[in-house]
């Protein structure tokens, strides 16, 4: 009878365990991903192309659907004007914190932290976040 009762309890043991391991949720936080850009990153020609590809879609970040509006013709303003970014400091800016999966939701929806635009909107932004 013993014997059972520890074959029992050893199997619900087993069982909670891989429970609440399967339950735990991992995040991929990328960290200072355009601290190695030298380059000066410009608005128009290597910020608007990765808006416009990965963010701009239809239900997504355009006129009338989620903010802020990322399409060519308003993404600047939005991004200003909605509190967004802070000029010079990525590490506290509302855009990279959703990009590095500080923040939840992790854009882009659904692919997560992507290298090569949280690099490149990073720099952008630790270079002054300029309209150019």
């Amino acid at each position: 009878m013993l014997t059972k009762k520890i074959a029992i309890l050893s199997g619900l043991f087993a069982l909670t365990m891989f429970a609440i391991t399967g339950c735990y949720k991992t995040s991929t936080i990328v960290v200072n991903p355009g601290s190695s850009i030298t380059e000066t990153m410009s608005f128009k020609t290597d910020i608007i192309p990765l808006f416009t590809n990965s963010c701009a879609k239809a239900g997504c970040h355009v006129a009338g659907a989620k903010n802020p509006d990322l399409t060519e013709a308003n993404a600047y303003k939005a991004l200003t004007d909605g509190s967004y970014l802070k000029a010079n400091d990525p590490d506290n800016s509302n855009l990279m914190l959703w990009l590095n999966g500080k923040k939840s939701p992790v854009m882009p929806l659904g692919a997560g932290p992507d290298e090569t635009i949280n690099a490149k909107i990073y720099a952008w932004i630790k270079q002054g976040a300029k309209n150019n």
